[in-house]
């Protein structure tokens, strides 16, 4: 099932289910109990936002080798985690801001899982039972911020800087998936979910032992190699196989008014 969020000049946001071209509401609660109803609102029609609310979103830092080397970095021994705000969260179709702190914004294509239920102390073995399913997000990053700084927390976490969407899929084996990302149609990144060093079951795991996941919650997988620079008027497409693809415009800060 693919699941959005969405809103219309009707509607308030809320949680609908896709089948085709069409979307039908959903009565409940997507990560409890839910009843899909008909499918009958035109997609196009409809403005999507994130697919999902977190309490936080978990990061991974140099979690694909090759991205490693292309910043000279040695490849951590255990996961790197990083946290970004949730008002860094925007949806399919709406605006990166280049702010004006930096003169070095890049994109970072990733597979984010989304948590479905509640848990600590997850065992790798059983970290599936807590999967809701998968969405595609990009990890935008001021680079020369995050250099600066000596930590990730400004760089990472302007808001803008986590588009995720167009929806959560939760029927999908994740072990193999192509990631690739495109600005101005020109591709900059692509790589395999397979090159990952640390599996996504290790990453829940890791996570979930020292900080309580919520349903809902997002975890950004990292990023292969291939991480370049914005500009305003670019526009990035994030596709991951089997998902689908996360578009969004470049523009200034001065150009939001």
């Amino acid at each position: 099932m693919r699941l959005v969020r969405f809103h219309t000049r009707k509607l308030e946001p809320t949680y609908g289910w896709v089948y085709g071209e069409k979307i039908g509401l959903i009565e409940g609660v997507p990560y409890g109990d839910y009843r899909r109803l008909e499918a009958e609102i035109d997609i196009h029609s409809v403005e999507l936002l994130p697919p999902t609310q977190p309490s936080k979103i978990i990061c991974v830092g140099r979690n694909y080798i090759e991205h490693a080397k292309e910043h000279g970095v040695e490849v951590p021994e255990v996961p790197l985690l990083f946290l970004k705000p949730p008002s860094t969260l925007i949806g399919n179709g709406m605006p990166i801001v280049l702010p004006p702190q930096s003169n070095q914004v890049e994109h970072e294509a990733e597979l984010a899982v989304v948590i479905g239920k509640r848990g600590r102390w997850i065992a790798p073995g059983d970290a599936a039972e807590y999967v809701f399913g998968y969405t595609v997000a990009n990890d935008v990053t001021a680079r020369d911020l995050q250099r600066r700084d000596g930590q990730w927390t400004r760089g990472k976490g302007f808001d803008t800087f986590c588009p995720v969407g167009p929806w959560i899929e939760t029927d999908l084996d994740a072990f193999d998936l192509l990631i690739t990302c495109r600005v101005n149609q020109d591709i900059r990144q692509m790589a395999s979910t397979r090159d990952m060093v640390f599996s996504i079951p290790q990453l829940i795991a890791y996570a979930s032992s020292f900080m309580t996941l919520e349903p809902g919650d997002l975890l950004l997988t990292g990023t292969p190699a291939g991480v370049s620079p914005l500009a305003a008027g670019d526009v990035v497409e994030v596709s991951i196989e089997g998902i689908g693809e996360l578009t969004n415009p470049v523009v200034e800060e001065a150009q939001i008014a």
